[in-house]
């Protein structure tokens, strides 16, 4: 069997760098060097080695309407946290809208773009779990 491995999970938005600097200023990640404002995919590098996030322009993207499957969801990211209110008033600083504040140990979130995701508290990462 050949060898595969995961380079990126890509989203689809209007504008890619944009949405990019979005999740860059979240996740303390940064651009490929090689994207430009106005390209048509752009490349956040993970910096830990593993799966890049990449933003591929659809001009004609619509947003999930989560939780109404209206326009359901494709996919949606999750990123563990040790201290789930400072990043989720970051989160909200950086343009996110809050979708579902109810559960105890994650948060919902739209991105300016309107994809869902979330932010769950790991307990593990600060030995509380």
């Amino acid at each position: 069997m050949p060898d595969i491995t995961v380079s990126c999970v890509a989203l689809d938005c209007p504008d890619p760098y944009a949405l990019a600097q979005f999740y860059g200023e979240l996740l303390g990640w940064s651009i490929s060097a090689e994207d430009q404002p106005g390209d048509r995919w752009v490349t956040l590098v993970n910096p830990d080695g593993g799966v890049d996030i990449c933003f591929q322009q659809d001009p004609e993207y619509q947003p999930p309407t989560w939780p109404s499957n209206e326009r359901a969801q494709m996919l949606h990211l999750d990123f563990d946290v040790t201290d789930l209110e400072t990043v989720q008033e970051r989160a909200l600083r950086l343009g996110a809208r809050m979708l579902d504040d109810t559960p105890k140990t994650f948060r919902v979130f739209a991105d300016p773009a309107g994809h869902p995701f979330c932010l769950c508290f790991d307990s593990t990462a600060n030995g509380q779990g």
